[in-house]
């Protein structure tokens, strides 16, 4: 796994060209986007905001006109992207630059939708965990979790690919700035979570696992 600062620098480095490199990721997206009722939202907070793209998406043509949204990143070139793609939305929108700590300074039930897409691929096991608590955490009563992540492949074709890249990543991880697949339906809580949706979508035979869950009172 690469270190905070390995995977700041690769994001720094990307910058911009994140959004055409992303843009494969495009029907997962929209899945999580179509089954997250983020309609009915009032506060978003996003780990990992990128470049503000799908952000942007949300506060323009999704979210209520009274709803916010909140998104941290530990890249400071994302978040000088994001902070200037979101400008026109005045306070409804705010981007922080964060250390990559997996203990979110954030307070308790304080937005109705938690989204992360593909960060949680970058993290330990641990701190996967640790996320997920947090998202617990933070969401109010009724709120969701919506995560997307690269996962194992289901088809032949798939499974090598993501084979290949597993063993990539294990040699020389800042190739693909410390990205692989995990199974993130297995570390989910149990009894903290409802699964209200789950999907696996490939494009170009990379599968990415969409699940949105409804925050369970423990």
């Amino acid at each position: 796994m690469l270190a905070r600062w390995q995977v700041r620098a690769f994001y720094d480095r990307l910058g911009a060209k994140l959004d055409w490199w992303g843009s494969w990721a495009d029907p997962a997206i929209r899945d999580l986007l179509s089954n997250a009722t983020f309609e009915a939202a009032v506060a978003v907070f996003e780990l990992g905001c990128g470049t503000g793209r799908l952000a942007e998406r949300l506060l323009d043509r999704i979210l209520p006109p009274q709803a916010s949204y909140t998104g941290i990143d530990l890249s400071p070139t994302m978040i000088d992207l994001a902070r200037r793609r979101l400008k026109r939305f005045g306070d409804r929108a705010a981007v922080h630059l964060t250390d990559g700590a997996a203990h979110l300074e954030v307070a308790a039930a304080s937005c109705d939708r938690f989204l992360c897409t593909y960060v949680l691929d970058l993290l330990e096991e641990e701190e996967i965990r640790t996320v997920i608590d947090e998202a617990h955490r933070v969401l109010s009563a009724d709120g969701l979790l919506g995560v997307v992540s690269l996962c194992p492949g289901s088809t032949l074709f798939s499974r090598m690919l993501t084979g290949a890249w597993a063993r990539l990543n294990a040699a020389r991880p800042a190739l693909l700035g410390g990205c692989r697949p995990i199974e993130l339906l297995k570390l989910l809580p149990k009894g903290a979570w409802e699964v209200r949706h789950t999907r696996t979508i490939s494009r170009c035979g990379v599968p990415s696992q969409i699940i949105v869950a409804a925050k369970v009172e423990r």
